[in-house]
């Protein structure tokens, strides 16, 4: 009989480690709270404020479930291989090996929560992607990225809303803005904040030559409740509205009702052209622009510490963060993890979380080393 007395020791300690980055005890007490808010009869007088109830009840009754259930599948494997030891009975070791295989799979899973450090990595993306240096190749990597953030998005069950697509001049597409919903989509997400660069076989080269272009990837977290932490002067916003440039469909809606505000002080830019109506696409674009011009509001207290501090940044934006090589030979390398794979085809499909990992886990050792 093999003995698994160390494997189970490991997993309760992992059991226990659980505890403190799910923070169940503060879930414990926060739990009976949310279900006698979610319980009041006026609870949907407020919808906005009935579905943060009600999401934030579902989160924490998932994570409370998935720690117990882990911890009574730890208690029953332990009791196995006891009673096994006991009667000297190997029957039962393949289902004993099998138990503690599975659960140290699961803890896999679940320790990804405790890389989930920034204040928004809970919640919901916003996410533009942008054509860059390579001409019709460029505009092609764009669509080619958007296309690999929604087959990513697909595969974890998080819903994508496309807001506003610019079509390339021959092919592909020169910006597109969408939102991408789902438990940590801001938290997975932000590893693929940067330029992603391109290299391939150009099909749009006559002579076939290599060709490579970039494209970026812009990441900003989508709080519902930030609209009223952002006072915005109207004098400081141009609004135009604009036909949709789109083939319509369920993407956007092929009407004069898309907006676009810029607000002249930063120079951000927001943009939607998928709802039904010219008010509802202002409604988005200026919650898009509140995110934005909140996230740049952060990230300069965040700079002007760093400076105060002496530190230089490992990664700026505009700086290449990964590089796609499809010729002369395949693979993915991440610049700043060193994580790589020869699959590009399946990370070109959306098989980004080894690559979203590693660079979490990159970024948790340089906040170690700091």
């Amino acid at each position: 009989m093999q003995d698994f007395a160390d494997e189970l020791a490991a997993l309760r300690q992992r059991h226990a480690e659980a505890a403190g980055y799910l923070k169940v005890d503060e879930l414990r007490a926060r739990r009976p709270q949310l279900e006698t808010e979610a319980s009041r009869p006026d609870l949907w007088d407020d919808p906005d404020a009935a579905r943060r109830v009600t999401a934030e009840l579902s989160s924490v009754s998932d994570d409370l479930d998935r720690y117990d259930a882990l911890g009574e599948r730890i208690s029953d494997a332990e009791t196995l291989f006891q009673l096994a030891r006991e009667e000297d009975d190997d029957s039962v070791e393949g289902e004993i090996a099998a138990a503690v295989a599975a659960l140290a799979a699961d803890f896999e899973a679940l320790e990804l929560r405790s890389l989930f450090t920034g204040e928004h990595d809970v919640g919901d993306a916003i996410c533009d992607v942008q054509a860059g240096e390579g001409g019709t190749d460029a505009q092609d990597w764009a669509e080619m990225l958007l296309r690999m953030y929604q087959r990513w998005a697909d595969r974890r069950g998080f819903d994508v809303e496309i807001d506003d697509i610019s079509p390339g001049a021959e092919a592909g597409i020169s910006s597109a803005s969408f939102i991408v919903k789902g438990r940590y989509a801001y938290g997975l997400l932000k590893a693929e904040h940067g330029v992603h660069r391109l290299v391939r076989m150009s099909p749009f080269n006559a002579q076939g030559k290599r060709q490579t272009a970039f494209a970026a990837l812009e990441v900003t977290p989508f709080m519902e409740d930030v609209i009223t932490e952002v006072d915005i002067d109207e004098k400081d916003l141009r609004i135009d509205t604009y036909r949709s440039s789109g083939a319509g469909g369920q993407h956007v809606n092929v009407t004069d009702s898309a907006v676009r505000i810029t607000h002249l002080p930063t120079g951000v830019v927001t943009s939607c052209q998928n709802e039904r109506s010219q008010h509802q696409n202002k409604d988005r674009a200026m919650q898009i622009l509140r995110a934005k011009l909140a996230e740049l509001e952060r990230q300069k207290r965040v700079d002007e510490l760093n400076a105060i501090k002496g530190e230089q940044r490992s990664v700026g934006f505009g700086s290449q963060i990964r590089s796609y090589v499809l010729q002369p030979y395949q693979m993915v390398k991440d610049l700043r993890s060193e994580y790589e794979t020869g699959n590009v085809e399946g990370v070109l499909d959306g098989d980004l979380d080894g690559l979203m990992e590693a660079y979490l886990r990159w970024q948790r050792g340089a906040a170690l080393q700091a």
